[in-house]
């Protein structure tokens, strides 16, 4: 039996987003969904206790965790500092950072970061519409196909605290993970969409060649395939698992 799959989500939404990932890998796997202080109805916490969050709601044995976006930095830092508690890790449209630095271009532009802060002092629901319209960027969608995304994966009961998003855009911010890639020896499945309009591909190019044990996979897709191309990465995560993640990790 393979180790609990734990599935982070990226910022801005919530465990609902794995609705899919939870419903056919809940029928042959332990899995586990977590949500980040102030998202899905979690309490808001202040940033410097996110990671020591995230760890707590972990189980004791080595998990296999699998981040989208945000949730792919935060099981990258995890990996760096707490290595022991993981058995392998899938990276689903994650860079390790968001931000444009000096000598790194596969990053948010300036202009449109700002624009989200803005937005958010301004009107959070509409810049979470806003958003959630990009990251379906890249597939071809027809209208009622993205309204049935949106009815499945957004959890309107419990929409996303400002606090919340706040201290996730800050991370987004201040997050640099690169050095830390050449340490990090787990196995890793990298999956990106080609058509990514929020993380560009070339940071999961870039994941792959300076992580020792990590593995590209490239989805003809935007920046969430788990939501729409739901049953092709459900298997590629599960055939990648039974391949690489041994069931002696338990």
């Amino acid at each position: 039996m393979l180790p609990t799959i734990v599935f982070i989500h990226g910022w801005g939404q919530s465990t609902q987003t794995w609705h899919a990932q939870v419903d056919y890998f809940g029928a042959r796997h332990q899995v586990l969904a977590v949500d980040l202080p102030g998202h899905g109805g979690a309490s808001d916490l202040p940033l410097e206790n996110w990671g020591e969050a995230l760890l707590a709601m972990l189980p004791a044995e080595p998990v296999v965790l699998v981040g989208w976006s945000l949730g792919g930095m935060l099981a990258l830092r995890l990996a760096t500092t707490h290595a022991a508690r993981l058995a392998g890790m899938v990276l689903l449209s994650t860079t390790p950072s968001f931000r444009l630095r000096p000598g790194w271009k596969h990053a948010c532009t300036d202009e449109v970061f700002e624009r989200f802060l803005e937005s958010l002092e301004a009107n959070a629901p509409r810049l979470l519409d806003r958003f959630f319209a990009l990251m379906l960027q890249g597939d071809e969608l027809d209208r009622k196909q993205f309204l049935s995304i949106v009815r499945t994966a957004v959890d309107k009961r419990h929409p996303t605290s400002t606090a919340g998003l706040r201290c996730g855009l800050k991370l987004l911010d201040e997050l640099d993970l690169r050095a830390s890639l050449p340490g990090i020896s787990l196995p890793t499945l990298v999956v990106h969409g080609q058509a990514d309009a929020v993380t560009p591909i070339g940071a999961a190019q870039y994941l792959v060649g300076h992580m020792p044990a990590a593995t590209l996979s490239v989805m003809q897709a935007g920046h969430a395939p788990h939501l729409t191309q739901a049953e092709r990465f459900n298997t590629l995560l599960e055939e990648w698992c039974q391949n690489n993640i041994s069931t002696l990790a338990r």
